[in-house]
């Protein structure tokens, strides 16, 4: 069921009316078997798979809590394992099984395993760092194991961030499912106009892009370097647009009925470095990475900033493997903690801002890191390192062509109507943020705001483009 459909408004009002008339003791039941049905709305078989991930945490925060010593790590390293264990099956089988076969080719052996044709669990790598966060929180001492079963599935499989995060921690959901909600106008308004801005993202913005950049990836050796890298800058919009859009959707879903979500997203497109746009990005996963993998492993390296920059290019590089099974993510999430290290020793020999101005830094800043950015993303959108390849290449011959070839003119005014738009919008949130249009006091500017907003997702908005991104991650 996907957020961008008739059939998830129809079933967010089902579910938020019967939320609110019925008493708060039945209400976590009510949304554990909702998010059960949202999930199997896509391939039901698959619940079994997150059932039995649910099963295994569930128990082994228990035992985690009630353990000591050597007792508490095995525990935990066992519910990691069975996880990892999940995903690896599922996403990297096949993956790890061609490449192994590629490498016995060399020296004239073949491979007794065959490749594996099933489906990928969807959400699988989102609801898997989500159960790790919880026994790995147990383990810390920062969260009690859970004793009600269904409260702790519910955690798991709350239906707003189900498929696509934001990735959250127990310590921020487990307690609200608790809590008694009451239905509070303002609240319920403020939940509303997030999913709008989300609708808005995805409907105008990121499928209206997508139109053009998937045209112009589709068949890559038919296209000129600006043709390209035009593309290349849409899809940095559109991807996040899509991803941003869902976080929305999902948050302002949550927010209706009280619920408080972590915010994945904050504008990264006007983040100051490359750091700073990473830290805007994802944050759920971001914070995910660091919290886990790179803050043990600099808590070792006791200073050694070899060891802590080559760290940093470690998680990205990890993070890059999550987003898919193909060396093309793998290359993009190395090529993202590189872009971090290199800024890091640039700001620490030339120090720039001691030559360049404030408003210049900031300009410079902000500007460098989209369009690097955009370069490296070709190796996320590519089908395959080949493709990717010839795209920077092209890109860098920077040979000029037909903008429109494939896709009609009027799409391609439309695709730079809807990046005005949000860019407008955001700059404004991101630097006059006392600027308010949907939140004005003035009853007359906040409906002007909404009525906007309705009318460009009713006039531009693209109501076929598919699934979000995400989804298959």
């Amino acid at each position: 069921m996907l957020f961008n459909s008739l059939a998830f408004v129809g079933f967010f009002i089902i579910v938020t009316s019967l939320f609110f008339l019925l008493p708060h003791k039945y209400r976590w039941l009510l949304l554990l078997i909702s998010s059960c049905y949202f999930y199997m709305s896509f391939l039901p078989i698959y619940i079994l798979v997150l059932g039995f991930t649910i099963i295994i945490d569930y128990f082994a925060g228990i035992l985690i809590e009630k353990s000591e010593g050597r007792k508490r790590k095995l525990f935990l390293w066992l519910s990691i394992a069975s996880n990892i264990g999940i995903l690896g099956f599922f996403k990297y089988f096949n993956f790890i099984n061609d490449n192994i076969s590629l490498l016995l080719k060399l020296f004239n052996f073949t491979s007794p395993f065959q490749d594996i044709s099933f489906m990928l669990p969807i959400g699988l790598s989102f609801h898997t760092f989500q159960a790790m966060s919880y026994t790995i929180e147990v383990y810390r001492g920062n969260q009690r194991s859970e004793r009600n079963f269904g409260i702790y599935a519910l955690y798991v499989m709350f239906y707003p961030q189900l498929v696509a995060g934001p990735i959250e921690r127990p310590q921020n959901m487990i307690h609200q499912f608790y809590e008694p909600k009451k239905f509070e106008y303002e609240r319920v308004v403020a939940g509303l106009k997030i999913i709008l801005w989300g609708f808005f993202k995805k409907l105008v913005v990121a499928d209206r892009l997508g139109i053009y950049v998937n045209t112009v990836f589709s068949n890559p050796y038919h296209h000129s370097g600006l043709t390209l890298f035009t593309a290349g800058m849409f899809f940095y919009v559109q991807i996040y647009c899509d991803f941003s859009g869902y976080s929305d959707i999902a948050i302002g879903s949550a927010r209706v009925m009280g619920y408080n979500l972590m915010e994945n997203f904050r504008r990264p497109l006007f983040g100051r470095s490359f750091a700073d746009k990473w830290y805007r990005w994802h944050i759920s996963l971001y914070t995910w990475f660091r919290d886990y993998v790179y803050t043990p492993l600099a808590k070792k390296a006791r200073r050694n900033r070899l060891k802590l920059l080559s760290y940093v290019v470690l998680i990205f590089t990890l993070s890059g493997l999550w987003h898919g099974a193909n060396w093309t993510y793998i290359l993009w999430g190395m090529s993202a903690g590189l872009s971090i290290v290199i800024e890091r020793i640039f700001q620490d020999k030339v120090r720039p801002h001691k030559f360049i101005n404030k408003r210049w830094m900031t300009i410079l800043g902000t500007t460098i890191p989209i369009i690097i950015g955009c370069i490296m993303l070709v190796f996320f959108r590519a089908a395959t390192i080949t493709d990717a390849f010839h795209i920077l290449g092209a890109i860098i011959s920077f040979k000029s062509g037909h903008f429109f070839k494939g896709t009609p003119p009027v799409n391609f005014y439309y695709c730079l109507m809807a990046v005005c738009m949000l860019l407008t919008v955001e700059f404004f949130q991101e630097y006059y943020p006392h600027v308010k249009l949907v939140n004005n006091n003035s009853v007359i500017i906040r409906y002007a705001g909404y009525l906007l907003a309705i009318l460009a997702i009713l006039m531009i908005g693209v109501f076929n483009g598919g699934q979000f991104i995400y989804f298959q991650f």
